[in-house]
């Protein structure tokens, strides 16, 4: 049995004699001398008391558990040392004991009893009031009064408690006490000693020491309902046990403390936009120190984000990508930012043209360092659009986004619901092309989608604050170096936004939580690639002791994760207890030096060395690199974006694909994917249609029509030579007519005719899913195609051979909607009640409706040649009717040689979605619209903007036939003849290839007779690394050469046509354009280029200037019927 020592309890009084009662009342023990005032006072008489035994403890506070050891007068009730402090503060408080005394005595001085019983000594007074002058942590000076009546020399004998033998005499009224503890209450006792050594009655006073305050008291991070604070201990206080007490007050709001004994704490449930008081004090002892306050603001709520930026109607009704393409005074001069609300559309239309600057967009007010009012982080603002658009204008964000090589949001916290959001359907469009080392030496590419690519993901978060920037510390590390002759220069690239560029100093409100990705691709070439193979990085944006879910996530889907901090190693090393981390985690501490540090779980969490101290940013890089060098070569960690959404629903974040419309739209994708095993056989198997029946019946139709065989036979005679073709003809009417609807297009169609959210669900997935089984097939016929084409231009029959095969082989959603309007053309011929017309009749307004929803139009068949007229007409009137006859529309067109960029110029300019494929180019005609604003429509003259992409024109030996010749010439003439402004894209290999001339010019003068002239301008593309002297007299030569032409074409002399300005309104001087490339440096880690977005902007403006001078000519009606005019003039 533990034998337990009895303590001996001292009297609260006179602190010597040994207590005998306890006074529960007072709180306060009791010898037997001090005690008698309970028994001869008539107030005391009514306190309980009890004997002094081991089970007696006093009372305690009910709140914090602490000894009652003093009194408030104001609510008449005992508190502790805590409640002084808290709740109390400022009402009258004394200790227990003056309260005991005062009960005893009316004086200010501790009682001496004048009723001793008479020993015969001398009486000597004792001193005056004990007083403290100062206190420090370690130390006291105390002073007291002279003794009154006492003459003579006298001394004054000080001690004190705890320390019971601790006793000094002093002839002065003032003495300094050190060695003290902290926080530590110390009762002092002095008596006066005559020079005799007679002593009087002992004086007693209690002094506590100093609680050291907390030190460096900081806002860690801070969002509208929450709060968090940093702090450290104070001094000396390393070793000691202690609390800190936490005290939160915010005017007109009830006030509350809470105790901790960690140097942090987060507040959650505050109030947004609301300023908070908050003081931290260290509780030693059940003495409090002073108290360090820092007043703190909560941030806006979402909502009030949102408004601010104008977008609070669009958090419930989203936006859409028409909206955003709508052609508006943005579009036409450069309006300066007045307020926050102009941010977003001003943001948008910067990112739809590729500008790489549009990150940047600010208010005017924002250049005034003292205004910034207007100002909002841009990291805000990609949340805020995010979190008000619709899923198909978040997705078109993500792949313009990624084109510039910005970071892509992948999980999108909403700081309203406090959901999270994984962002996988918003970046099913990105796809990317690289070559990995082992295909380097055979110079193949390889082109994936990003989101089912398996490649390492490597993860970046930070742990408090760091004076390092992690974001600009990945832009450095994923940066390639250039090569050339002078110098070799960094590809630098702000691929993350961080704290230097504009508004990125702007605290964050809404986008703390923001986990961002991006891909570090390599081009194969070892002087270049920072990396040899591919791999994703992650960015939190927050402390992730803010963020667990995020933290979590990255910590088990990450191959490796870097955690910058400047902590502690028990307080970083805290932040992964419990954690299911399978990522290797590299600790980087950032101060005067850095130091990376590895993880290591077993056989307890600890770190060891992987790197020498940095003292530099570039050694630290360096170091980086060589960490995740190392890491790629044994990584087996690799998981695609897609793979990774488990693990998201694991942590409990949502995937922005996994609602019942987009999951049923796959659903019914699958029906018709499931089938394709080779791209050829499924489309003359599933889309009968379009096969060579209909391309028979084009070629058949064009020569009755033309008679372009008739050589030197008289009319009479090859029509009737015709005869039989006709007949011909009849008959493959008949067989289109008997084709059934196949398995495919029936999943198609009931794919489309769902609702409108779900149809568009099903266009996507379908497009994305034929473009990756198209894609395998035809990438090596595509690589074949680039390589002859600039390198062996001589092999016309291989080249055309290739080209052949990419058509046959290619399979995307135009096939789809090209067998719907043959289907469609088919039915119309059948007899009205028929069922199989009746279902085809709902076709042309959902078509119409893909249309204003951003899906091309095919025009113009481009492998039958022909204009499925039936089915143009009634999607063009039903898409009249759907925008309330308000369809008055003007043209631009884009005609040029292949592969001269004309797609991605319209896309780049527009904002639209025109198939850009590699390595060839569009086939046929195709249209889209662009709405014009309501401001605008009286200034244009229209109500909408129609685009017309047209095939790339190739030199006749480069084309399979004839009748493919015939056809790149139809296609250029009727853009231009439909017209109102006409871009010529010309390219440096073929600006003066007079095959390419002739038919560019054959475009402008083939149907001079309709009487109108159209704005014309020349875009010539790969010449920036031309001088500009040369550059201008080859834009001059190839006028000239136009000219030339005229003159010596005899047809064109009888028509009165000599200059090309006779057939196109050209200024030489202000409508030649020099584009240049494309890309900032090496793809696939170059952004797009400044200059080509700036430059294209440009033309843009000019080129909607050009449409308010045209006349206005009617609406679609009209055009339809325009369109059936020119093409039988053909």
């Amino acid at each position: 049995m533990i034998q337990v020592k009895r303590r001996k309890v001292i009297c609260d009084i006179c602190r010597r004699a040994a207590a005998v009662k306890i006074c529960l009342t007072c709180n306060i023990s009791y010898c037997e001398y001090d005690v008698r005032q309970h028994y001869t006072v008539e107030a005391l008489q009514r306190h309980l008391l009890k004997d002094v035994c081991d089970n007696i403890e006093g009372k305690r506070c009910l709140t914090y558990q602490k000894s009652l050891e003093f009194f408030c007068r104001t609510d008449q009730f005992q508190i502790c040392s805590i409640c002084v402090q808290g709740n109390h503060r400022g009402h009258d408080i004394i200790s227990q004991r003056a309260q005991h005394a005062a009960r005893q005595t009316s004086g200010g001085e501790k009682y001496w009893d004048t009723d001793l019983p008479d020993t015969g000594l001398p009486v000597v007074p004792p001193p005056g009031e004990i007083k403290c002058v100062s206190e420090k942590p370690n130390s006291a000076v105390l002073s007291w009064g002279c003794p009154k009546g006492l003459e003579g020399r006298k001394s004054f004998r000080v001690k004190w408690s705890p320390s019971e033998n601790e006793e000094v005499t002093t002839d002065f009224y003032k003495i300094e006490i050190d060695n003290l503890q902290l926080g530590q209450q110390y009762f002092f006792s002095v008596a006066t000693e005559d020079e005799d050594g007679n002593l009087s009655k002992w004086v007693t006073a209690s002094v506590f020491t100093v609680v050291p305050p907390p030190r460096h008291l900081t806002k860690g991070h801070t969002g509208a309902t929450a709060m968090s604070l940093e702090w450290t201990k104070g001094d000396n206080m390393d070793g000691i046990p202690h609390q800190f007490l936490v005290k939160v007050k915010s005017p007109g709001k009830e006030s509350f403390a809470i105790c901790t004994k960690d140097c942090n704490k987060t507040f959650s449930d505050l109030e947004p936009d609301t300023e908070y008081t908050i003081s931290v004090l260290t509780v030693l002892n059940g003495q409090c120190s002073k108290e360090v306050s820092i007043t703190a603001h909560t941030e806006p709520s979402l909502r009030e984000v949102l408004s601010k930026i104008g977008l609070e109607e669009q958090h419930d009704s989203k936006l859409t990508l028409s909206t955003v393409l709508e052609i508006n005074q943005n579009d036409t001069a450069e309006n300066k930012l007045e307020t926050a609300k102009s941010l977003p559309i001003a943001f948008l239309k910067r990112l739809m043209m590729l500008n790489t600057n549009a990150r940047s967009v600010k208010c005017v007010s924002c250049d005034v360092d003292t205004d910034k009012s207007n100002a909002i982080n841009p990291l805000d603002l990609i949340t805020a659009l995010f979190l008000c658009s619709d899923s198909f204008l978040q997705q078109h964000i993500v792949l313009k986004m990624a084109l510039c090589q910005f970071a892509i949001p992948l999980l999108v916290p909403n700081s309203e619901t406090k959901e999270l959001t994984m962002m996988l359907w918003s970046m099913r469009e990105i796809v990317r092309t690289y070559r990995p080392p082992q295909q380097a030496f055979l110079k193949l590419n390889c082109e994936e989608r990003i989101v089912n690519s398996d490649s390492p993901l490597v993860s970046f978060v930070r742990l408090g604050r760091t004076g390092l920037s992690k974001s600009l510390t990945l832009n450095k590390l994923l940066c390639n170096t250039e090569h050339n002759l002078l110098s070799n220069t960094e590809q630098y690239h702000d691929t993350f936004y961080h704290r230097n560029m504009v508004c990125g100093d702007i605290p964050r409100r809404i986008s703390d939580g923001l986990v961002e990705i991006s891909w570090y691709l390599p081009c194969g070439d070892r002087n270049i690639d920072k990396f040899t193979e591919p791999m994703a990085v992650a960015n939190l944006r927050g402390d992730i002791r803010f963020f667990d879910k995020q933290f979590s996530f990255l910590c088990q889907t990450s191959a490796a994760v870097y955690i910058f901090h400047n902590e502690s190693e028990t307080n970083y090393l805290k932040c992964l207890e419990g954690k299911d981390v399978k990522a290797n985690v590299i600790f980087i501490s950032s101060g005067k030096t850095f130091t990376l540090k590895m993880l290591m779980k077993e056989p307890h969490l600890k770190t060891i060395d992987v790197s020498q101290k940095k003292k530099t940013d570039a050694e630290l890089i360096k170091a980086l690199q060589e960490s995740i060098s190392k890491m790629l070569e044994k990584c087996r960690n690799k998981v695609s974006v897609a793979n990774q959404a488990d693990q998201a629903r694991w942590c409990g974040i949502l995937v922005d694909e996994d609602g019942d419309d987009c999951q049923s739209a796959w659903k019914n994708v699958k029906k018709i994917t499931k089938h394709v095993t080779n791209t050829s056989e499924f489309k003359d198997k599933q889309l009968p249609c379009q096969g060579h029946i209909w391309k028979r019946l084009s070629q058949l139709e064009t020569e009755c029509w033309r008679m372009w065989k008739a050589g030197n036979q008289k009319t009479e005679d090859y029509h009737k030579s015709l005869k039989a073709k006709e007949d011909e003809l009849d008959e493959l009417k008949r067989k289109q007519q008997r084709f059934e609807m196949t398995a495919s297009m029936i999943s198609f169609l009931q794919g489309v005719v769902t609702s409108e959210v779900q149809s568009y669900y099903f266009l996507k997935w379908l497009e994305t899913e034929l473009d990756d089984l198209s894609r395998h097939q035809l990438s090596s016929l595509q690589d074949q195609y680039k390589d002859l084409l600039q390198k062996s231009l001589q092999k016309t029959e291989k080249i055309a051979e290739i080209d052949k095969q990419i058509s046959a082989y290619s399979l995307r959603l135009e096939h789809f909607f090209r067998e719907c309007g043959q289907l469609y053309e088919c039915a119309s011929y059948m007899p009205q009640y028929s069922c199989r017309r009746k279902n085809m009749e709902q076709l042309p307004a959902l078509y119409a409706q893909m249309l204003l929803d951003g899906f091309p139009l095919e025009l113009v068949d481009g492998d039958a040649v022909s204009i499925p007229m039936k089915w143009i007409t009634d999607v063009l009137h039903k898409l009249h009717y759907i925008m309330h006859s308000n369809s008055k529309l003007k043209i631009i067109t884009v005609i040029g040689p292949e592969n001269s960029g004309k797609s991605t110029l319209l896309n780049t300019m527009f904002g639209v979605r025109f198939a850009v494929s590699k390595g060839t180019c569009t086939r046929g005609a195709f249209i889209q619209l662009i709405n014009v604003n309501k401001d605008m429509r009286e200034e244009l003259g229209c109500d909408c903007i129609m685009i017309i992409d047209t095939e790339g024109l190739k030199p006749h030996l480069m084309v399979q036939d004839d009748f493919s010749h015939e056809h790149d010439k139809d296609v250029a003439s009727l853009a231009v003849a439909l017209s109102d402004t006409t871009i010529v894209t010309v390219s440096r290999d073929n600006s003066t290839e007079k095959d390419i001339l002739e038919m560019l010019l054959n475009a402008f003068t083939r149907l001079k007779d309709v009487g109108k002239k159209p704005f014309c301008h020349f875009v010539h593309t790969n010449m920036s690394d031309m001088p500009i002297v040369e550059r201008k007299k080859r834009s001059k030569d190839m006028v000239e050469q136009l000219n030339e032409m005229i003159r010596k074409d005899a047809k064109m002399k009888k028509a009165n046509i000599t200059r090309i300005t006779d057939v196109m309104k050209f200024d030489p001087d202000t409508c030649n354009w020099c584009i240049p490339p494309v890309w900032h440096g090496t793809p696939p880690m170059a952004p797009f280029s400044v200059d080509y977005s700036e430059t294209v902007y440009a033309l843009k403006k000019r080129l909607i200037g050009d449409l308010a001078k045209c006349k206005e000519r009617g609406d679609l009606t009209h055009f339809i019927r325009r369109v059936a005019t020119l093409w039988k003039a053909l």
